[in-house]
């Protein structure tokens, strides 16, 4: 699998490189959108900044997104709101902001990998099973009744296992930016999907002053 990083900062670059070629990823590399453009095709993921010379990272991805479906994760320091919400609407894969952490990125990288090549088409924990083709889960082959929304909430957590996500990425990612509410909402939906896994509520765990965190128990 190759990464294709596109950012202006050569210290970014060696940082997220050193930690693909750990993970096993061939890397190319590309200092503005330009450079993404010439070098996409040969890609299997992007890592791209936004704020570049020559050519920005939105107007690089619109061009490559004509040609190529090649999976993008914006990795920037704008944080604004409307900046993730364009890139989004663009089509990107995820957003993640800069200072960030490589391990999470790597995470982040393979989320997006295997939900493009579709390896799996259930998620199996002992006696959960989530099924994606037909949309539900299971426990000890009973069918749990979540709404669309807990489910969707589930699958989310199962393709981010081990991340700690904000309330405010699970509200943006699982009701698609359109949702006016507050925090409450994702409270709410955690509680009651926790009460329909059951013996397995404790997968999804509270991280204190951020989020959620969905972690499979090692013996």
């Amino acid at each position: 699998m190759k990464v294709l990083i596109v950012d202006d900062e050569k210290l970014i670059r060696d940082v997220i490189k050193e930690y693909c070629i750990g993970n096993k990823f061939d890397v190319l590399e590309a200092e503005n959108g330009i450079e993404a453009i010439e070098k996409a095709n040969e890609a299997d993921i992007i890592i791209m900044d936004i704020m570049m010379p020559k050519m920005d990272g939105f107007s690089a991805y619109k061009k490559i997104k004509e040609k190529y479906n090649v999976p993008t994760i914006i990795l920037s320091a704008r944080t604004e709101e409307y900046d993730i919400l364009a890139g989004f609407d663009l089509g990107i894969d995820d957003y993640i902001t800069k200072p960030f952490s490589p391990k999470e990125l790597m995470a982040r990288i393979n989320a997006v990998i295997k939900r493009y090549k579709g390896e799996d088409d259930f998620f199996v924990y002992e006696k959960l099973k989530v099924d994606f083709l037909g949309h539900c889960a299971y426990i000890d082959e009973k069918l749990l009744p979540l709404t669309p929304k807990e489910y969707d909430l589930l699958v989310y957590f199962i393709n981010n296992k081990g991340i700690a996500l904000s309330r405010e990425q699970l509200l943006n990612n699982i009701w698609n930016y359109d949702y006016f509410g507050n925090d409450r909402t994702i409270d709410t939906h955690i509680k009651m999907l926790r009460n329909n896994l059951g013996e397995y509520r404790d997968l999804i765990t509270t991280v204190r002053g951020m989020g959620y965190k969905f972690e499979i128990k090692k013996l």
